[in-house]
């Protein structure tokens, strides 16, 4: 198919130096690929039509399964892309936010729509435990220092009066995302926000 050949990056060049750009371009569509179903899971869901993903990407469905042959095969490549495009987003904002505080908003809104795809991440691996146990350690160990990070550097400037720890928070906000998705009437990021709101404290 033509899709297929599109992001072949194994095919036919014998020279080393034709492999490399084909390894560096690959990569560029899988991330097209990963970008394009994030967007979709979280206007959809997780059982959104592969035809929408490739529609999002640009791409046929062909090219799709090529990289990802089940759906959790690419649900869970989602679920990973989005734990690191939150994970760089902490230091970036912290860079570039007016403040420690405001990087820290910001990051949570993040952190909410990643929850979106996260939550049909369990019933897709309900069979493999150990597999969604390894990928629930993964977010921890990635995003829970984020996280302290943000909270350090708010403490720090004096914009938050809080001990709370990051994986407490991180479940809190988890938390009032559930079920979001089925209920139009529901704000989460409304709840969220008066979460974070409340770490400022009062004197």
């Amino acid at each position: 198919m033509k899709d297929g050949q599109e992001v072949t990056g194994d095919g036919g060049g014998t020279a080393g130096n034709a492999a490399r750009p084909k390894r560096a371009d690959a990569r560029r569509n899988e991330k097209t690929l990963l970008d394009a179903a994030a967007a979709v899971f979280v206007r959809a869901g997780v059982e959104a039509p592969v035809r929408d993903i490739a529609a999002e990407a640009g791409v046929g469905t062909a090219t799709i399964y090529r990289h990802f042959p089940t759906r959790a095969d690419l649900i869970i490549g989602v679920y990973r892309h989005q734990v690191e495009a939150c994970a760089e987003a902490g230091p970036e904002l912290l860079a570039s936010a007016p403040t420690p505080y405001e990087a820290l908003a910001r990051w949570i809104d993040l952190f909410v729509d990643f929850l979106v795809t996260k939550h049909g991440l369990a019933g897709v691996l309900q069979p493999d435990n150990t597999g969604f146990e390894t990928l629930h350690a993964y977010f921890l160990d990635r995003l829970v220092p984020v996280c302290t990070d943000l909270l350090d550097a708010a403490t720090a400037t004096g914009e938050i009066h809080s001990d709370v720890p990051a994986v407490a928070l991180m479940r809190g906000v988890g938390n009032l995302c559930i079920g979001a998705e089925n209920d139009p009437a529901y704000d989460a990021r409304r709840m969220v926000g008066l979460l974070v709101g409340g770490l400022r404290g009062r004197d």
